[in-house]
C-alpha cells in the first residue's frame, strides 16, 4: 500500500472522490494535536504526491484549503509551513473582554474585532523591512519627530486621500500606537479645554465608552437604528460627538447620507467636533466604500484608524488626523506620553503602502473574511433558525438578532461554559430597554469555516 512516512498517511484510507479533503483533514488534525508546530515545513507539493502515489494536483489542493483556513503559508523558494496551531486561532483577544475564558483548549473567541493573525504578510513585511535597513541613515533610527516619520506620514497622507477621501498634508498627519492612543490623546486635551461630555451611539464600543468616562468625560447616548446613529437626538449643548459612521459598531450599519449632512451641518454651525474612529473600514465585501466624514469638514472632524484590523493589533500603528486647531496641542501630548512611535515600523509600513503590497494584502484578506461570513450566516441559518443576521456587508464580526424572549447575557454564559466566547448585545448598551431586541456580536476572521460552524451550532445548544 503506498503511503508516506510524514504522520504515517495511508492513502489506502483515503475515499477515491476526496482525497484532497482527506489530506487536509490529517495534516489539520496533527496541527491540533501538536504534532505540528508554527514553524514546521510541510513536504514539498511534488515529494508528497509520490510518496502517496497521487497526482500533484491533490496535494496542491490539501495545501491551499490549509492556507484558506490560516493554519499554512506557502512563501516562495521558502516552500509550505504551519504558522499557528489550531488552538492559537482562537486565542486572538478584542480591546476588552467581558466574559471569563473557560480554561481549555478547545475554546472558540468570537469576541469582534479580532482579525486573522495567520494571515500578517511575513513574507512582504520581511521583504519590506529588509529594504528599510539596508537603505535607512542612521538619523532615521534616531530620535525624530513627534508626530511620526515623515516617510510613513507621506505615504499615509497618499493612502488615506485614495482610497478615504481624507484630506490632509503630510504634516498634519500623528502616527500613534493605535486607535486606543490616538482617543486617549483626544480626551486629554479636549478635557483640558473644558469639554465635559461627548455624544456616543447607543449600542457602541463599550471599550471606547469606558476609555472616554476613564477622562472624565460624560458619554451622552445617542440611538442607532437601521440608519446609523440619529442625529437629531444629539442633545443641544453636546458638540463633541465619536461615531463609526463607515461600519457602526456593533450593528454594522452605514450612516446614512442624510444623517451625514445633518451632522455635517451642526458641526459647522456650533464649531463642534467628530471624532471619526474609522476601525475597519478596509472589510468590505457587498457594498461599495463609504467615505470618510473628514473629506467633507477637516476643521471638525479628527479621523483616527489604525492596522490593527488589517495588519495584526500587535503592531501598534496607527494614525490620527485631528483639525489644524487642536494638532499642535495633540502633539504635545503625544511628547508627553512617550516621544513617539517607534522608527523602524513606521519606515516598514510606509513601504508597504507606496509599494502596493499593503493593498495586496487587503484584497487577498478580503477574499479569505467573505467565506468565513458565509459560513457564518450559513450556519447562523441552520443552527439558529429564528435569529436575524445584520451588519453582514462589511467588518469582522455580525449582529445576530435574538428573539426578546432570550436573555443575551445568559446565553453568553453558557456559550462561555461550553468554551464558546461572545459577546452579548446588551454589553455595549448605554441604556437599557425592554423594547430592545437581544443579540449576540459574533466575531468571525479568526477562525475557518469548520471552527465557526461549530461554535455557533454550540450558542445554538446554549440558547435552547
Amino acid at each position: 500500500m503506498v503511503g508516506s512516512d510524514f504522520l504515517a498517511l495511508d492513502i489506502g484510507a483515503a475515499p477515491a472522490r476526496g482525497r484532497a479533503a482527506w489530506l487536509a483533514t490529517k495534516i489539520r488534525a496533527a496541527i491540533d494535536d501538536g504534532r505540528l508546530r508554527a514553524g514546521d515545513r510541510l513536504p514539498a507539493t511534488r515529494v508528497l504526491a509520490a510518496d502517496l502515489g497521487v497526482s500533484r494536483g491533490v496535494v496542491v489542493a490539501a495545501y491551499e484549503r490549509l492556507a484558506g483556513q490560516g493554519l499554512v503559508l506557502g512563501r516562495t523558494g521558502g516552500g509550505t509551513a504551519v504558522t499557528t496551531t489550531g488552538a492559537a486561532l482562537a486565542s486572538g483577544r478584542a480591546d476588552r473582554v467581558l466574559l471569563r475564558r473557560p480554561a481549555a483548549s478547545t475554546d472558540l473567541d468570537l469576541s469582534p474585532g479580532v482579525p486573522d493573525l495567520s494571515a500578517f504578510p511575513r513574507s512582504a513585511w520581511l521583504r519590506a523591512e529588509k529594504a528599510v535597513l539596508a537603505q535607512a541613515r542612521a538619523t532615521d533610527l534616531g530620535y525624530g519627530d513627534v508626530r511620526g516619520h515623515v516617510a510613513l506620514r507621506t505615504a499615509l497622507s497618499r493612502w488615506l486621500a485614495r482610497t478615504r477621501g481624507v484630506r490632509v498634508e503630510p504634516d498634519g498627519v500623528v502616527v500613534v500606537a493605535g486607535v486606543a492612543q490616538a482617543l486617549a490623546l483626544l480626551w486629554r486635551v479636549l478635557g483640558a479645554r473644558g469639554v465635559t461630555e461627548a455624544a456616543v451611539e447607543d449600542p457602541g464600543s463599550r471599550g471606547a465608552r469606558e476609555q472616554l468616562e476613564s477622562w472624565g468625560i460624560h458619554a451622552v447616548g445617542v440611538p442607532v437604528d437601521a440608519d446609523g446613529a440619529r442625529i437629531e437626538r444629539i442633545p443641544d449643548g453636546v458638540t463633541t460627538v465619536m461615531l463609526t459612521p463607515a461600519h457602526q459598531f456593533p450593528v454594522g450599519v452605514v450612516l446614512a447620507p442624510e444623517r451625514r449632512r445633518a451632522l455635517l451641518d451642526r458641526l459647522v454651525a456650533t464649531g463642534g467636533l467628530l471624532v471619526e474612529d474609522d476601525y475597519d473600514a478596509e472589510h468590505r465585501y457587498d457594498r461599495p466604500p463609504v467615505v470618510a466624514l473628514q473629506g467633507a469638514a477637516p476643521d471638525h472632524v479628527a479621523h483616527t484608524g489604525s492596522t490593527s484590523k488589517t495588519l495584526a493589533p500587535g503592531m501598534r500603528l496607527g494614525w490620527l488626523v485631528p483639525p489644524p486647531r487642536l494638532l499642535d496641542e495633540l502633539v504635545q501630548a503625544r511628547h508627553d506620553a512617550d516621544l513617539g512611535s517607534p522608527a523602524l515600523p513606521q519606515l516598514v509600513l510606509a513601504r508597504l503602502l507606496d509599494s502596493g503590497d499593503y493593498d495586496t494584502h487587503l484584497r487577498r484578506v478580503r477574499r479569505r473574511q467573505r467565506l468565513r461570513r458565509d459560513a457564518v450566516v450559513e450556519s447562523v441559518r441552520r443552527h439558529l433558525p429564528r435569529a436575524e443576521v445584520t451588519g453582514v456587508a462589511a467588518g469582522l464580526h455580525v449582529l445576530v438578532l435574538l428573539p426578546h424572549e432570550v436573555d443575551d447575557v445568559t446565553v453568553a454564559q453558557r456559550a462561555a461554559s461550553s468554551g464558546v466566547i461572545v459577546h452579548p448585545l446588551s454589553r455595549h448598551r448605554l441604556r437599557h430597554d425592554p423594547q430592545h431586541r437581544p443579540g449576540l456580536v459574533l466575531g468571525y476572521a479568526a477562525h475557518p469555516p469548520d471552527r465557526l460552524d461549530a461554535a455557533i451550532r454550540a450558542i445554538g445548544e446554549a440558547i435552547r
